[in-house]
């Protein structure tokens, strides 16, 4: 394979750019003489951190920019978080690799350092996300539930400074910034349901540069990719957005793999689940596992959630 330079898209935000450089790291580790050069840039999800997502709308809020500098040639390729890209990717684009996952798993972080179960009554949680928020009201009807915006080292910092008892975070991104001391608590996958994709990273590029591809290849995990297409594939036949809550989690079982997964109404009130196993592990088999688990949601009511105002 011939050395090269190649040009990744990244939001500006301290994660991305992190996880932006693990990977140019682990690429120029497995290929020597490739320089990968950082082309960091501004997205709309960055620029309205005044509003709660839901009330932004729409797709892609996190990776239009970065989509745009592919397609118009100004990088090679880019890095998101695998649950900030659309299961419909736009004309001309593909997932070229999924590397290996991090921790699926949401995270508690409060500043006394108490449990979940052990915070006061009427305590004061604050998530940026619709499907944690759902969750937690259900978890604890008690607690006060309150949007919060931002990168995640401002969250911190609005932990720390704030009315706010504790925060909800993504394992993931603690773990990537290094910051795992500050963790109070982990919740298990079956307590609280990870967002479709969480842990995982999608390296983008452009469907026919194969030069790129090929060299993105060496980043590909198996399982990273064999999971998140179970969970992506329910969302895709779910056509979930963020407006309502919907989650899921991909376990390896034997030689096959599960998949959990929930649609819930944003109050807490109605919660419906499904899971399925299958006996292989290819991505035939998790595509159409995600389709069978969205088709179990929907025959037990979930389009009733769906299609309900948010």
């Amino acid at each position: 394979m011939a050395t090269s330079s190649l040009i990744l898209a990244t939001r500006r935000s301290a994660l991305a750019l992190q996880q932006s450089n693990l990977v140019k790291a682990e690429l120029e580790r497995k290929i020597p003489g490739l320089h990968v050069e950082l082309l960091a840039m501004g997205t709309t999800g960055d620029r309205l951190r005044d509003r709660p997502l839901p009330q932004i709308g729409g797709k892609g809020l996190f990776t239009q920019e970065l989509e745009e500098a592919l397609l118009d040639g100004r990088a090679h390729f880019a890095v998101h978080s695998l649950k900030d890209l659309p299961t419909e990717l736009g004309a001309g684009l593909t997932i070229a690799a999924v590397p290996p996952r991090e921790d699926a798993r949401d995270v508690l972080i409060c500043r006394t350092g108490k449990s979940f179960a052990d915070l006061p009554n009427g305590a004061r949680i604050g998530t940026s996300s619709v499907r944690r928020a759902a969750q937690l009201r259900r978890l604890r009807p008690d607690a006060r539930i309150e949007p919060m915006r931002g990168n995640l080292d401002t969250r911190l910092r609005k932990l720390r400074d704030g009315p706010l008892d504790a925060i909800v975070l993504a394992a993931a991104g603690v773990h990537r910034m290094g910051w795992k001391d500050q963790i109070t608590e982990y919740f298990p996958e079956q307590v609280l349901y990870p967002a479709v994709g969480q842990g995982a990273l999608g390296i983008e590029a452009r469907a026919d540069d194969h030069a790129t591809l090929q060299i993105l290849a060496v980043l590909e995990d198996h399982w990273g990719r064999i999971s998140t297409t179970a969970e992506r594939g329910l969302l895709r036949h779910l056509g979930g957005g963020c407006q309502i809550p919907i989650a899921a989690y991909a376990q390896q079982e034997m030689n096959g793999l599960s998949l959990d997964a929930l649609v819930i109404r944003p109050d807490g009130s109605e919660m419906i689940q499904a899971r399925e196993s299958a006996s292989a592990a290819s991505m035939e088999v998790a595509e159409m596992l995600g389709r069978t688990v969205a088709e179990n949601l929907l025959r037990r009511g979930a389009r009733g959630i769906l299609d309900s105002p948010a």
